[in-house]
């Protein structure tokens, strides 16, 4: 039988997840061995030198190992797997409160953090919940972004060097009949000079604003007059071609709309929240 990979896992980022977790449920108390424990609000699924790990607790590293599988999927030897992986961070959380571990700058600031990001995203759950964009509101929103799109995507070549008087002479070799592709091979400095300065089609959203400009204010087959200058230094482009944009069908990025319209609406939330909230940065 196939080997569930939990012990994999739990080296890395969900041992210290749970740890958290686990660290961060004895907040404020003394560190001290474990004792006799109050009778737990949920049933236990273990116990360690007396202290319970809670269904709920491991109901939510499940969960988190998981990644959105169900739990019915697992196998007995797998659950098994899991608790065994629980008891081992509860005795390492437990030896590390007894050893004054929260206590630690760094250990009480991680605490804090995780216990602030875990409130915040269940909070945000929240909120969003019953609050599905509607097909709608999905369908303005693929309009609005359709609006804003360039239609256009440009083929270009460029030479890139460090100043002005470098692109100025380079200019006027090109216009004394030089090629292009060559000059781009022996002087830029950019990647790209291995391919005679190819960048290959792109919009323009992608490009750095004077760059994007540049290209836009060209025909095929013209050099730009002027260097152009961006913060990777001065440019000399070539339009090859234009062609117009495929646009994706509103089925093919219904996903992200969603996404993008939720990421809106708790945008929205948090500016009113910080509204009526007193803010003061220290740094």
């Amino acid at each position: 039988m196939t080997q569930f990979p939990i012990s994999r896992w739990i080296r890395g980022s969900l041992w210290a997840g749970v740890a958290v977790l686990l660290a961060a449920c004895g907040k404020g108390q003394q560190a001290a061995a474990p004792g006799p424990a109050a009778e737990p609000a949920a049933p236990a699924v273990a116990t360690v030198n007396g202290a319970p790990i809670s269904r709920p607790e491991y109901d939510f590293y499940t969960k988190s190992l998981l990644q959105g599988k169900p739990a019915s999927d697992l196998t007995s030897d797998q659950k098994n797997q899991i608790l065994d992986e629980m008891i081992s961070m509860r005795l390492v959380a437990d030896q590390g409160l007894k050893d004054g571990l929260e206590k630690d700058p760094d250990v009480a600031a991680s605490l804090d953090v995780a216990r602030m990001r875990l409130v915040a995203d269940a909070e945000s759950q929240k909120f969003l919940k019953g609050k599905e964009p509607t097909d709608q509101e999905l369908h303005a929103e693929y309009d609005s972004a359709v609006a804003a799109m360039d239609k256009t995507e440009y083929r270009a070549r460029h030479i890139l060097v460090a100043n002005k008087d470098q692109a100025e002479q380079i200019i006027k070799r090109l216009k004394g009949g030089a090629k292009f592709e060559d000059l781009a091979k022996a002087q830029s400095i950019d990647n790209s000079k291995t391919s005679g300065g190819e960048l290959g089609w792109f919009n323009l959203t992608g490009m750095v604003k004077p760059f994007g400009d540049a290209v836009k204010g060209l025909k095929k087959g013209e050099v730009t007059q002027q260097p152009v200058q961006t913060q990777f230094g001065w440019h000399v482009i070539e339009l090859e071609d234009t062609r117009p944009v495929n646009l994706p069908p509103f089925d093919q990025v219904k996903q992200r709309l969603i996404t993008r319209l939720i990421q809106k609406r708790l945008q929205a939330y948090v500016e009113d929240l910080k509204k009526n909230a007193k803010i003061e940065k220290k740094l």
